[in-house]
């Protein structure tokens, strides 16, 4: 039998690891477990099945997948439902959340929607429409 890979946490580093926490904890709706004290300075974040590490940087510039590389989302998160793409781009956006791209089809067949956190990171938050175009040059199906 093999291993079932089941999620993926990703690391965000960051400038100010409470200012950030407190945008995702605040802004976005994450519940959180600080290490503030810790060697690594840095705080888990959970929001339904996700979790982000934020990290306090020790050097270099924390940049954009887009400032840095001119492209690429920083991370992109999927909704259970359809519905639920609207719903958090609402609740984001009245809770004053910078939007990038407000919820639309994209040309790979998502919808989506996406947002820049407080340290300047492009988020992705959507959902697979119309797997016929995902999946056309595809090994997965």
């Amino acid at each position: 039998m093999a291993v079932k890979l089941v999620n993926i946490c990703p690391v965000f580093l960051t400038d100010d690891v409470m200012k950030t926490t407190d945008f995702y904890v605040n802004k976005l709706g994450f519940k959180y477990a600080k290490h503030f004290d810790k060697i690594d300075n840095f705080a888990a974040i959970y929001r339904d099945s996700i979790e982000i590490i934020i990290v306090q940087k020790r050097k270099g510039e924390v940049e954009s997948n887009i400032k840095k590389y001119g492209n690429g989302y920083d991370a992109y998160i999927d909704t259970d439902t359809f519905d639920g793409i609207n719903e958090l781009f609402i609740e984001y956006k009245q809770n004053g959340v910078k939007i990038i791209k407000e919820p639309s089809m994209t040309d790979y067949g998502n919808l989506e929607f996406v947002f820049e956190d407080i340290d300047g990171r492009n988020i992705g938050i959507g959902l697979i429409a119309n797997k016929d175009t995902f999946f056309k040059d595809s090994n997965y199906i």
